[in-house]
């Protein structure tokens, strides 16, 4: 095996927002009526999708938009203005937003656990290389997985984005290792896939609905050597 660390994204990757009837029956649009069932899942991906841009701002909002992943400011004001855009009136798309950069509103998919705890037991190191504007070390705190990730990359506290080579670095650089003996997993091949411009190998996973992703992290793994199922 010549992989001697991981990194992982964290949305669509580790974990992912799921739809959830506490929140999903309570989107009603601006004439009041309810959204339909295609309605709420566009609501949910236009929340998470990792790169792609969903509307016409004005010049304050494509600044925050394209900065969003910088600074907690401009992240409000950037998925505000989707939220807004998408139908949602101003209460209802505030409440949404905190759902969103709740952490603890996360859910891991199936194998995370099992792939971070097999991973740390054979001394491999972790890292998570996210673009995002709050603190989700309280997702990894709720699972008792703190202590397995070495190093935790967040955009707006490294300031760079994905897939800036930087942010790679940034992990890279904590954990100690080569980037050329690193694997990149992630969701997205434009974001994520910039750890390669490292010489860092990269496996893409898909930001399904948690049942329905069980052992992709686990398949991703073991394509490149690493055995995590035991």
């Amino acid at each position: 095996m010549d992989i001697d660390a991981v990194l992982f994204d964290y949305s669509g990757t580790v974990f992912r927002l799921e739809d959830d009837t506490a929140w999903a029956d309570e989107l009603v649009g601006d004439d009041g009526a309810e959204f339909d069932v295609a309605a709420k899942a566009e609501v949910m991906r236009r929340m998470t999708a990792p790169v792609e841009q969903f509307m016409t701002f004005d010049a304050a909002g494509q600044h925050a938009w394209d900065h969003r992943d910088l600074d907690p400011a401009l992240h409000r004001h950037a998925y505000l203005e989707v939220l807004r855009g998408s139908g949602l009136p101003d209460t209802q798309a505030a409440r949404l937003y905190e759902r969103l950069i709740d952490p603890l509103n996360w859910t891991p998919y199936p194998d995370t656990g099992a792939v971070l705890e097999s991973l740390a037991a054979q001394g491999i190191p972790i890292g998570i290389v996210s673009n995002i504007a709050f603190d989700i070390r309280p997702a990894f705190d709720k699972h008792g997985w703190t202590d397995l990730i070495g190093a935790m990359t967040l955009s707006y506290e490294v300031g760079a984005i994905k897939p800036n080579p930087d942010i790679f670095r940034d992990a890279t650089d904590r954990l100690g290792v080569d980037p050329e003996r690193v694997l990149m997993i992630g969701d997205s091949l434009e974001a994520d896939g910039g750890a390669t411009t490292l010489g860092a190998r990269f496996a893409l996973v898909h930001a399904l609905p948690t049942v329905e992703r069980p052992r992709a992290l686990i398949d991703a793994l073991a394509e490149h050597g690493i055995d995590t199922s035991r």
